[in-house]
């Protein structure tokens, strides 16, 4: 009985003693796991009181670095812009920058092109990194990228050079002009030929002109304002029109044809003007003696129908390289030949901005010595008044247009080759 006894109290108080134990590890667990790590205190002590928030509101990437060039702090931004990885700043000349600046205290500020990660095409990333120290131990990396602002810039210095330009060969030749006239006054003959050229120039600046307030007002204007259903078989007719004596003077016969009763909703005058466009470059790069076409049809696509209007010529043809640049303002394909038609390279930069405020598009299918085909593609008219404020639309193959204008009226478009 004795012995019963002492092996129950030997028992009792070994589960006292182990119960005692499990209770202190209990509780140094808890005060272990509400004691700052080593790495919080690293990130969110050594940061001066509101310098977190600060960084947040930041539209420039924001980097911070201690003492040992660690990233105590990084925004999203700089992540997205490949600044730091593996915790440490990526970018060896801003290192640099933030070592001489934590050793000097003096604020540093460059400006450097970085590759651009991920897109295989060796694009250069502009950005502006300034340093500057951040308390005693700490050094603060802004980064501001640089890139759109240096691409709107340089189209701003290309468009005013191109401008100044196509300005000045006009107005040059119209000085030089006047000077032979005066110096050929006995001559009546000549004064009538120098005369006659006085004309092309005064016409070439006066064109210049006048499609510079075109591509203004595109570009400016809102098509909602003045919208309405616009019927396409007159739109196509007054382009027809519109070309009609050129393509006389070159033998080319123009044909249209496709689905009849079409409509499209917008601006009048700026779809003619569009539509005007793509059907005289068709003639004015078309050689003698070749057909033009012009054809409309209904396609589906996602959130509606869209009326496709395509124009399909035998001309030239534009490059690979050329038509993906065809659309940008001044740009010729072959500018002697624009010379010589008295183009301004604005006409396919003011049908892009035309289709893009009509919530379409405009696309290009070509080969080189086969012609081309444009396709302007507008929401149809029943959709109504919101069409205008869709985002563009994926497209079907361009060859599908040419293919569908060569066979219209027997037609004779060249088959495309891909």
């Amino acid at each position: 009985m004795n012995v019963d006894a002492a092996v129950a109290a030997a028992a009792a108080l070994a589960g006292l003693c182990t119960g005692v134990i499990a209770m202190l590890a209990f509780r140094w667990s808890e005060r272990d796991q509400a004691r700052p790590s080593r790495s919080s205190l690293h990130t969110d002590a050594v940061l001066p009181p509101g310098v977190d928030t600060v960084l947040s509101v930041l539209r420039s990437s924001a980097v911070v670095l201690d003492e040992g060039d660690a990233v105590v702090k990084a925004s999203s931004a700089a992540y997205a812009l490949g600044l730091v990885r593996g915790g440490r700043l990526a970018v060896d000349e801003m290192l640099q920058m933030a070592r001489d600046t934590r050793r000097d205290g003096e604020i540093r500020q460059v400006e450097l092109d970085l590759p651009r990660r991920g897109t295989g095409r060796g694009e250069a990333l502009a950005v502006s990194a300034r340093v500057a120290p951040l308390g005693s131990r700490l050094v603060l990396l802004l980064v501001e990228d640089l890139t759109e602002a240096r691409r709107i810039e340089a189209v701003r210095r290309d468009f005013v050079a191109n401008v100044s330009h196509e300005l000045k060969t006009p107005v040059g030749a119209l000085s030089l002009l006047s000077e032979a006239v005066m110096d050929a006054s006995d001559d009546p003959e000549a004064v009538t030929r120098f005369a006659g050229r006085m004309q092309i120039e005064a016409t070439r600046l006066t064109n210049l002109v006048q499609e510079l307030i075109d591509l203004s007002r595109v570009q400016n204007d809102d098509p909602l304002e003045d919208a309405e259903p616009v019927r396409v078989d007159e739109l196509v007719a007054e382009a027809v029109d519109r070309c009609r004596h050129q393509a006389g003077t070159k033998q080319i016969t123009m044909a249209s044809g496709g689905a009849a009763g079409l409509h499209v909703w917008g601006n009048r005058g700026q779809l003619a003007a569009a539509l005007g466009n793509l059907v005289e470059n068709a003639v004015n790069y078309s050689p003698a003696r070749t057909r033009v076409g012009i054809a409309a049809r209904r396609v589906a696509a996602p959130g509606g129908d869209l009326i496709e209007i395509a124009v399909t010529d035998q001309g030239i043809g534009i490059s690979e390289k050329d038509r993906e640049r065809v659309f940008e303002r001044f740009y010729r394909v072959d500018p002697a030949r624009s010379r010589a038609t008295g183009g301004t390279g604005l006409g396919l930069s003011i049908v892009k901005h035309v289709a893009a405020s009509h919530g379409g598009e405009v696309t290009v299918w070509s080969a080189e010595g086969q012609g081309s085909t444009f396709t302007l593609r507008l929401p149809e008219a029943g959709v109504g008044r919101d069409r205008l404020r869709l985002s563009r639309l994926d497209t079907d193959d361009p060859q599908d247009a040419a293919e569908a204008t060569g066979h219209l009226h027997g037609l004779a478009t060249p088959e495309p080759h891909r």
